[in-house]
């Protein structure tokens, strides 16, 4: 291959990348990796595709017998999955019915989208390929040209910013919220066993703190602390009890719950 077809190719590889992650999206969806998990054991595309119909309908009782549709579809989902090493795919010989059978097994990587354990990446996946998430990618050219404007790509897709659309989408809030405190659940694996830096304090205000995740994690391992999650009203109204953490509702921009401190993260938004 020459040097203009390599680069033909690798354009072609970007412009279908979408692909990847929208299969990736699929697969947590449809809880693929639970479902080959919870098998202790490989198995094959039909037995993922009726226990994927089986789950939809939540009844054991309803026919699992998936059609063609099902399968021609979920083996074009597989297939992406396998060559990005999310699964493995690997033949074998099925006595019950006497042919070769492709099976499908899990990987160090597929447990990452593990959706009934933790640590998970799973709550992230849904919150970043979700429709309303990816609908200001597509207006960064009009950001770039809109030399006078000084909107967001979020507020050119959705005519607001995103806490305002969370506050009266609730779908979005909580997979928002729930993408959030899948992301803080990484960021205090790495800092609480890093930094030493809470022991010191008595009480500590989470500002922006979601539902309350990050500031959990901070008390249990360190239980003298008083912590008070503050963050949007919104917000706060979904946010679980949690032992040593007070949810406070309210605006940053207006005032901030007093504390030994404050701890507050940064996350660059569309």
């Amino acid at each position: 291959m020459d040097a203009l077809s390599r680069d033909q190719a690798e354009i072609f590889e970007h412009m279908f990348s979408f692909v990847d992650s929208m299969a990736l999206k699929c697969a947590v969806e449809l809880r693929i990796a639970d479902i080959i998990h919870s098998q202790d054991c490989p198995i094959s595309l039909t037995q993922i595709a009726s226990k994927i119909i089986t789950n939809s309908h939540n009844s054991p009782m309803i026919s699992s017998s998936p059609d063609n549709n099902t399968m021609l579809y979920l083996n074009r989902i597989m297939t992406s999955l396998v060559r990005k090493k999310i699964f493995t795919a690997q033949y074998d010989h099925d006595q019950n019915n006497n042919q070769t059978v492709l099976y499908y097994g899990v990987t160090s990587k597929s447990r990452w989208l593990l959706r009934d354990s933790k640590p998970s990446l799973a709550p992230l996946i849904l919150m970043e390929n979700h429709p309303i998430q990816m609908a200001p990618w597509h207006y960064f050219s009009h950001i770039i040209k809109d030399q006078e404007g000084s909107a967001t790509a979020y507020e050119k897709a959705h005519g607001c910013g995103i806490f305002e659309l969370a506050s009266v989408n609730g779908e979005l809030n909580k997979i928002f919220n729930d993408g959030m405190a899948c992301l803080g659940e990484m960021v205090m694996g790495a800092i609480l066993p890093a930094y030493d830096v809470f022991g010191c304090m008595g009480s500590l205000v989470d500002v922006g703190g979601g539902i309350g995740g990050d500031l959990a994690e901070i008390v249990k391992s360190h239980p003298h602390i008083k912590g008070i999650n503050f963050d949007l009203p919104h917000v706060t109204a979904t946010a679980p009890e949690s032992n040593g953490v007070t949810h406070v509702a309210g605006n940053m921009f207006e005032s901030v719950p007093s504390a030994d401190a404050i701890f507050i993260k940064v996350r660059i938004l569309l």
